[in-house]
């Protein structure tokens, strides 16, 4: 290397780029580590379940065929892809591979955030920014389709908010990405929805001659990302799979991940919107009336289900940003750029030399590491107390299906609530307050029931144990059994 290559190379400053790398493999090499808290649910054991059975058969699920009070009733996977990849996953690597894939989504999420604000925050702010968007997303980070589809969400509704920003037509290069949202996950409505904010504001941005013009181009590209997210194996029947959770009613202030966020307690959410408001007040932030409706959307949707709450910790940030930007001074950083040749010197090796590092520390870890769910998602020893005794129609705890799943065993009920529907999960859910006991044994009895598998702190255990003809079959700290002992009447 010439003195004069080696004078630029040391005066170059970290690129952009090679910052943003470094946030996201830090933060993959943190998730990986705490491996097991993205294993904290349940419902990663039946996603790998089911994506191993399209791997084996070849084919899409369109009943089922998991649970012994649903058997055979319609039902599409809307996660498939997100399925397959865990499974695969799974396959090669234990429970490392989906722990491995779950923080590798999260990480590309912050570097694809990161790279949408750059020119909005100095490098400082920005990394504040996306760790603080990771602490409020932390709670809902999990081994679960909706992670994998983090890094889509962010580019796509970053995508569209710098095209308005920049007064630029829709950005049509991201109907690729509406298609792998579709076949990741379900929450690909949400970017669909988001585009009537988004080409509001540009309607609000264009002069009275183009808005004519400006009205056909988001229109034509709101149709064309309609069409792209029927492109899956279930064709337009997508949408109408994805829209069936909506229609659960209030069933879903009842599942905990869908409950309204509790402020109980102070926390990462309360102090992000607690910021954003005294940011916006303190720097006189000023948005316009299409992306204040887009910033109380994100918000809303964040305040009335705890699973939005990533929604709100990526996407809030993106909608200010523009016009934080515009409304500050120009940061002094953009003064100082690096010589392309000598920033690419620095940058490519570098790069190249974090992207090897954190595989090889996470090989490295892996191979002496044994990722374990959490154990109170997975009553082993009471289900294998069950098939000692012979029980094959158990009335299960709603978090205990998965792994039920996992293990062969015909469900009573299991996460897939819009498979069971509003009716049939009220019925469970009041039966499991055990507020009557003739409608829990009614319920047992409707469905021939011969045990059940529930967490000790359900009220129903303790009917149970005083129920004629029903007996406790075991008990630990994370699932009590009860088998009957005389016929169902």
């Amino acid at each position: 290397m010439s003195l004069v290559v080696a004078n630029r190379v040391t005066s170059v400053r970290m690129t952009p780029a090679l910052l943003h790398l470094g946030v996201g493999a830090g933060m993959f090499l943190f998730l990986f580590v705490i491996g097991d808290r993205l294993l904290h649910d349940s419902d990663t054991y039946w996603h790998v379940k089911i994506g191993q059975w399209i791997i084996d058969h070849a084919a899409m699920p369109y009943s089922d065929s998991y649970s012994f009070t649903r058997a055979g009733s319609p039902w599409m996977s809307n996660a498939w892809l997100s399925q397959v990849l865990f499974a695969a996953a799974y396959s090669v690597a234990g429970w490392a591979g989906p722990v491995a894939l779950a923080a590798l989504a999260v990480a590309a999420a912050l570097v694809i955030f990161l790279n949408l604000i750059e020119s909005c925050f100095e490098p400082v702010h920005r990394v504040l920014l996306a760790l603080l968007a990771f602490a409020v997303a932390s709670p809902h980070l999990l081994a679960r389709p909706h992670v994998l589809a983090l890094p889509v969400m962010v580019g796509w509704a970053g995508g569209l908010i710098r095209a308005v920003d920049q007064r630029s037509p829709p950005p049509w290069v991201l109907l690729p990405l509406m298609v792998l949202w579709a076949n990741l996950h379900g929450g690909f409505v949400l970017g669909l929805a988001l585009i009537a904010p988004i080409a509001l504001e540009a309607l609000w941005q264009s002069g009275d001659g183009q808005r004519i013009a400006v009205a056909k181009q988001w229109s034509l590209f709101a149709i064309a990302a309609l069409l792209a997210s029927c492109c899956t194996p279930y064709l337009h029947n997508t949408l109408i799979a994805a829209a069936n959770i909506l229609s659960l009613g209030p069933v879903l202030s009842m599942v905990s991940e869908w409950r309204p966020a509790d402020f109980s307690s102070i926390g990462a959410f309360e102090v992000a919107l607690l910021g954003l408001i005294g940011l916006a007040l303190s720097r006189g932030v000023v948005l316009s009336l299409p992306r204040i409706a887009l910033l109380l959307l994100v918000t809303h949707m964040a305040l009335s289900h705890v699973r939005c709450v990533e929604v709100f910790a990526f996407l809030a940030p993106l909608a200010i940003a523009g016009p934080f930007r515009d409304r500050a001074a120009a940061p002094s950083y953009q003064a100082e750029r690096a010589e392309p040749a000598a920033s690419w010197l620095v940058s490519m090796p570098a790069a190249l030399a974090v992207i090897g590092g954190a595989l090889a520390l996470s090989v490295a870890y892996g191979a002496h590491r044994d990722f374990v769910p959490d154990r109170t998602q997975a009553p082993a020893a009471a289900l294998d107390a069950l098939r000692q005794h012979r029980a094959t129609r158990i009335y299960n705890d709603y978090q205990f299906g998965g792994f039920l799943i996992a293990n062969d065993v015909p469900t009573f009920i299991d996460s897939r609530a819009e498979l069971y529907g509003q009716h049939f999960m009220m019925k469970y859910l009041r039966a499991a307050e055990g507020r009557s006991r003739d409608e829990v044994a009614g319920l047992l009895d409707a469905f021939q029931i011969d045990g059940t598998l529930l967490t000790p702190e359900q009220p129903a255990v303790q009917l149970l144990d005083r129920m004629p003809g029903w007996t406790r079959l075991h008990a630990d700290d994370v699932a009590v059994a009860h088998v009957r002992v005389s016929p169902a009447k």
